[in-house]
């Protein structure tokens, strides 16, 4: 054996490529850990890394002091935003990622999502079992104006997929010019005029900032139904908890709670008396097959040539621009 390679995403190689046998083929012996890289936990494993293929927890420069041999950090994923960039650049450490591996599968997920929350399939599903036939009323996603925050890969994915259903889009994102030909066929604004224009609105943006916060909210002229397969620090969930028990939120659906990263209070969003109107999976929209596999090829190979002196196929620029 050559090196150890820390492993901390949950998904890796639960599909049918099994990258562990590539790293071991390549002379490196893999040990896993948790996702959600508790720095107790990591520190005897980081302490002789030589790489780390990291899951969605964070990347900061106290597990990085932690690992003196550590030369490569593949993040098993697209997001960087857990990752201290700065912070492994002056280190030396190279971050890799891998774009657009599971962009197909989130956006499925996020359409899943939609249509089970718009038409209520949860709160169905348990009057069924409770002896209770009964049915509400919906909406038709082709009736319906759809705001996408973030035109990334996954974001135009999903503005594809409604388009499809006929939904009426619009699209913000800063970093996308107003000349891109994406504007062809979704209507470009920004997030405040979703706000007002929108019945429906997803989330697909890189984490740090906040979108949906109280303010927004309060500016909504109708109950929206809100989607998050991005971040959870997207949203402020004591606020969409209020406005859903005022009626201002007709649904949340996502996947991810701010409570996956940040210990094990309640998510006020879990309440029993919002039950019918939150729907939660626990980060699985990159969890296809497919996704899998494609997260397992792209870290693996960028790690064995980060460890081998060799430069990656998809580096992660120390700041980084939204895709």
């Amino acid at each position: 054996m050559t090196g150890v390679v820390l492993v901390t995403s949950r998904s890796f190689g639960s599909g049918e490529y099994d990258p562990g046998a590539v790293l071991a083929e390549a002379g490196y012996r893999v040990v896993r850990a948790g996702s959600s890289h508790d720095l107790e936990e990591l520190a005897p494993l980081l302490a002789e890394a030589d790489g780390w293929i990291a899951g969605t927890g964070p990347v900061t420069a106290a597990h990085l002091d932690l690992a003196p041999h550590l030369r490569g950090i593949a993040r098993y994923g697209v997001g960087v935003d857990n990752v201290d960039l700065a912070a492994a650049a002056a280190r030396g450490i190279p971050v890799t990622n891998t774009p657009g591996a599971n962009s197909a599968a989130v956006a499925e997920h996020t359409l899943a999502l939609l249509l089970t929350a718009l038409r209520g399939i949860p709160a169905a599903d348990r009057r069924v079992r409770a002896g209770d036939w009964s049915g509400k009323p919906a909406r038709e996603l082709s009736a319906l104006t759809v705001g996408v925050v973030g035109l990334g890969r996954i974001g135009r994915l999903v503005t594809e997929r409604l388009r499809a259903f006929g939904a009426t889009v619009l699209g913000a994102d800063p970093w996308v010019d107003a000349g891109d030909p994406l504007f062809e066929t979704v209507e470009r604004a920004d997030t405040e005029t979703l706000s007002t224009r929108c019945d429906v609105v997803t989330l697909h943006a890189p984490g740090g900032q906040k979108v949906i916060d109280e303010r927004w909210l309060s500016a909504a002229d109708r109950p929206v139904l809100l989607v998050n397969t991005a971040r959870a620090d997207l949203v402020d969930e004591e606020a969409v908890a209020r406005a859903a028990r005022r009626g201002r939120v007709a649904a949340y659906a996502a996947d991810t709670l701010a409570i996956e990263t940040a210990g094990d209070a309640a998510s006020p969003l879990l309440a029993a008396d919002l039950a019918d109107r939150v729907v939660v999976t626990a980060h699985l929209g990159a969890q296809t097959r497919e996704g899998v596999d494609g997260m397992g090829r792209m870290a693996v190979n960028d790690m064995v040539a980060l460890l081998r002196g060799q430069a990656p196929a998809h580096p992660v620029p120390a700041h980084p621009v939204p895709a």
